[in-house]
């Protein structure tokens, strides 16, 4: 289990991280999002040991991470930049990591490699950037760590790579309850692969979610009535957003369609429709909802 309690992170006179709990079930597929410089990346190189936190507690499996081998061995961490890696071999890369990790298996390195069909003596210099992201993927997963983290798992990779990544970190998911831990930018591709998500602005955490509990959670509701009402008539139900156009009111509520309706049927409704939800639009309009720029979410 991955657990973070009231952590901290400054880097000189910016706070990139300001008093974080987080906690990540063992075998959860678990997303970060939020925008560039949102603290998403640094709590990533705090679970891999490469920053220490100035305060709080950074743990996985109860243990302190930083400067602990005994951790590090069971966590494999892909950083959004491949730059490092230039000088080596697709062979170089797996023997030097499999120098660190003692669960290296070459039989599953060989699959996943015969899978996106990489060549084992060119240097990753004349990889392409996607090339270059599948390289490391698949080395990553062949150490067969227990906590894969993932910081942009998806740039640079084309569609139909995308979506043999996203197999291979759902079959090793499923076959030996792998914990993923992914940051992006982009929530559907989060939307695909994540069971949970939480959402960073400004170091701060906004919310942490099931994605099952959220898509149901929030909805648009149509409606129109017999009366006459205006914006104000609704906030007593805690709308996140509400607009007109002519007879028809636009509302966005939190909680379930049954509750919805139950509210809203004091008013008499002569129509009243609820239309689902994209994830992007759910977090937009908590985003809007709790005071903050919506446009922070791209």
């Amino acid at each position: 289990m991955i657990k973070l309690t009231g952590v901290t992170k400054k880097f000189g006179d910016f706070t990139a991280l300001d008093g974080i709990d987080l906690m990540i079930p063992k075998g959860t597929s678990f997303g970060l999002l939020g925008s560039n410089g949102a603290g998403k990346s640094t709590i990533l190189r705090l679970l891999s040991g490469i920053y220490s936190q100035d305060g709080g507690s950074v743990q996985i499996d109860g243990e302190e991470v930083f400067d602990n081998t005994t951790i590090k061995e069971k966590v494999f961490f892909i950083n959004d930049e491949t730059v490092q890696f230039g000088s080596f071999t697709l062979k170089g890369l797996k023997d030097y990591y499999k120098g660190f990790y003692p669960n290296f298996s070459e039989e599953l390195f060989e699959e996943l490699r015969n899978t996106v069909n990489l060549p084992m003596d060119k240097k990753l210099d004349h990889f392409s950037k996607g090339m270059k992201r599948q390289a490391v993927v698949i080395t990553g997963l062949a150490c067969q760590t227990d906590y894969l983290l993932l910081d942009e798992a998806f740039d640079g990779l084309d569609p139909t790579m995308r979506i043999i990544v996203k197999r291979m970190l759902v079959d090793a998911m499923l076959d030996r309850q792998l914990t993923t831990v992914i940051s992006s930018h982009n929530l559907k591709e989060i939307n695909e692969v994540c069971d949970r998500v939480a959402l960073l602005h400004q170091g701060k955490m906004l919310f942490n979610r099931d994605l099952d509990s959220v898509k149901g959670s929030i909805h648009k509701v149509q409606a129109a009535f017999k009366e006459e009402y205006t914006k104000e008539d609704f906030e007593k139900y805690g709308i996140l957003h509400y607009s007109r156009s002519q007879s028809i009111h636009y509302l966005i509520m939190k909680g379930s369609e049954e509750e919805i309706r139950e509210k809203l049927s004091e008013k008499d409704p002569i129509v009243l429709d609820l239309i689902p939800l994209s994830l992007e639009e759910i977090f937009i309009y908590e985003m809007e909802g709790m005071g903050y720029d919506a446009g922070q979410l791209d």
